[in-house]
């Protein structure tokens, strides 16, 4: 910030310097001399800019103070245009260099050019201060706005994920809490897989983007623990393919996926099929599961929340860069998604 602020300052200066030059050169070469109230119109015209700038458009114009804005700039212009033609013009004596400043016998012109174009270079000055002030603005709000949307996306995602995890949570307890009560040799195990879950999504799932690897190595322990607590656990598969190096993905948003499959994929005999095929090809990910539609009846008040709130991260965090399709067909429930992923 301090930086852009010293190179506004920079381009003032440069501004101003050539703005100032350009006339005393130009006037120089036309008359071999520069008059002396030149010099100190072109000193008093960053006023007019500036004025305009920093104190009229702020506190009238961006306030809606329309009537009141112009009726202010009026006067402050004739006053301008008053101290500067008159008082420094007689304070400096008059100037022959400058000979329309009394015009020659005959009829007088309607307008007194020694006031007309005096006038329009100071109305010109000060329209560029409004202007200048009004840009200036424009950025700022777009600035704050963007942020504040960002800002709102972040804060929206990390409610989505503080969903998400106590969803996540609740399914592996009770996945280690049915090994527990069968006195299963197996719990222990679980328990330890379970922690190396919570250490991913506690201390490595909070970035913004993780390594394409460890997320699969997070979905295999997932798999590992719930084939712990399932009887029939032949038909759970999973396969892999492609190179996930250098890839990168926003962190738990397969899982949910995977999670719905093992949670309503028993059927009533006990019977657990569930299909996942993740395949890598360049930067996408190809992702699929199918799972058999078992006797464990939706609870759509909360398992739901699992579902719509990933549908709502890929909207955020991949938005045209995903596309998703979930479909429902002869006993069996099958998820498609396809997302472009960043690279390292």
């Amino acid at each position: 910030m301090k930086k852009l602020q010293s190179k506004i300052i920079v381009i003032h200066i440069i501004i101003w310097v050539g703005l100032s030059l350009f006339p005393l050169l130009t006037t120089y070469v036309d008359l071999g001399r520069i008059p002396n109230d030149l010099f100190v119109k072109q000193l008093l015209r960053p006023v007019l800019f500036y004025t305009n700038y920093l104190l009229f458009v702020p506190l009238l114009l961006l306030k809606r103070k329309v009537a009141l804005y112009i009726l202010v700039s009026f006067l402050f212009l004739l006053v301008y245009n008053y101290f500067t033609e008159e008082l420094i013009f007689n304070f400096l004596n008059h100037d022959e260099a400058f000979p329309f400043r009394e015009p020659p016998n005959g009829p007088k012109p309607m307008f007194n050019m020694q006031y007309v174009v005096p006038a329009v270079f100071s109305l010109t000055f000060y329209l560029l201060g409004g202007i200048y002030a009004l840009v200036i603005d424009f950025y700022k709000r777009e600035r704050i706005s963007r942020a504040m949307e960002h800002e709102k996306t972040d804060i929206r995602l990390q409610y989505l994920r503080n969903q998400l995890n106590p969803h996540f949570l609740f399914n592996s307890l009770n996945s280690i809490y049915s090994l527990v009560r069968r006195k299963s040799d197996d719990a222990p195990e679980a328990v330890i897989t379970l922690s190396e879950l919570m250490r991913y999504m506690l201390y490595e799932a909070n970035d913004k983007e993780v390594p394409l690897e460890k997320e699969l190595d997070y979905i295999q322990n997932y798999i590992s623990l719930q084939r712990l607590r399932i009887k029939n656990s032949e038909d759970v598969k999973i396969n892999i393919h492609g190179n996930s190096k250098g890839l990168k993905i926003y962190p738990l948003i397969l899982i949910t996926f995977i999670e719905n499959a093992f949670k309503y994929g028993t059927d009533y005999k006990g019977k657990t099929f569930i299909d996942i095929k993740i395949n890598i090809i360049e930067n996408q990910l190809h992702f699929y599961v199918k799972n058999n539609i078992g006797i464990h009846k939706e609870d759509k008040e909360n398992s739901g929340i699992g579902l719509e709130n990933i549908k709502s991260q890929l909207q955020y965090l991949y938005n045209e860069q995903h596309n998703l399709l979930i479909e429902s067909n002869q006993g069996y429930y099958e998820v498609n998604l396809t997302l472009n992923l960043n690279t390292q």
